[in-house]
């Protein structure tokens, strides 16, 4: 049985979300504010972790870069859409997807299914293939433990960022559309998935890029999309 953290200082909601993925036999730790949620996670067998960004003691976005220290746990933040701002900041700083307040039930429970089914893959997949790895320029991709090398140094990288860059080290000179990074990697429609892949490209680029605002590998193609350059 997965765990899931559901961060929500709102009582009602908070109690809401923990009905709906009941009802989909995951079990639901709760946590009332951004200092209560890192303790929780601190302490308790975490699969992913659902984050207001608005909470008391410690806001969202602090909660996450928190978290994001010690683990790479999916995290889906619940944004107002009036927070635009704090979830391309929450995206920016580690959390792979995001739901707008207020959310419709089942859109919720299929992030949630989604990003357990990406992290579960990317897990199972580590643990089968053989050994296999793609090396342009500095940067290597070893398949075999899931691992990005920069000049020979590991970087800490997501399951999502991961299969973005294998997706195009794959396909080396390509160029693919956003919407087409999207369908692949987030295996949905790319029904306003733009954003999300920029933020990612744009962190992918922070961890393998001398000077990311001029990369010499992850370059964009203006009006079509982003290649990876050999």
């Amino acid at each position: 049985m997965y765990n899931i953290l559901v961060a929500e200082d709102e009582k009602e909601i908070n109690d809401a979300i923990e009905i709906y993925l009941r009802n989909q036999n995951y079990n639901v730790l709760k946590a009332f504010n951004g200092e209560e949620a890192v303790e929780i996670f601190k302490n308790e067998e975490v699969h992913l972790v659902l984050m207001d960004v608005m909470m008391p003691k410690l806001d969202g976005i602090g909660a996450i870069m928190k978290i994001r220290e010690k683990s790479n746990v999916p995290i889906i933040i619940l944004s107002a859409k009036s927070e635009d701002m704090d979830k391309i900041w929450g995206l920016n700083i580690g959390a792979d997807d995001y739901v707008t307040k207020p959310f419709n039930p089942l859109e919720l429970l299929a992030r949630v299914n989604s990003n357990l089914r990406r992290c579960n893959s990317y897990v199972n997949t580590a643990a089968t293939v053989k050994e296999n790895s793609i090396k342009i320029g500095g940067i290597e991709l070893n398949d075999n433990n899931k691992e990005v090398l920069v000049d020979g140094s590991p970087v800490k990288i997501t399951p999502l960022e991961y299969k973005i860059l294998y997706l195009l080290m794959s396909n080396p000179n390509r160029v693919f559309s956003i919407d087409e990074i999207y369908e692949r990697v987030w295996q949905e429609p790319a029904y306003g998935g733009a954003d999300t892949v920029t933020v990612h490209i744009r962190r992918i680029r922070e961890k393998i890029e001398i000077n990311p605002k001029e990369p010499k590998y992850l370059k964009v193609v203006w009006g079509i999309g982003y290649k990876f350059e050999q």
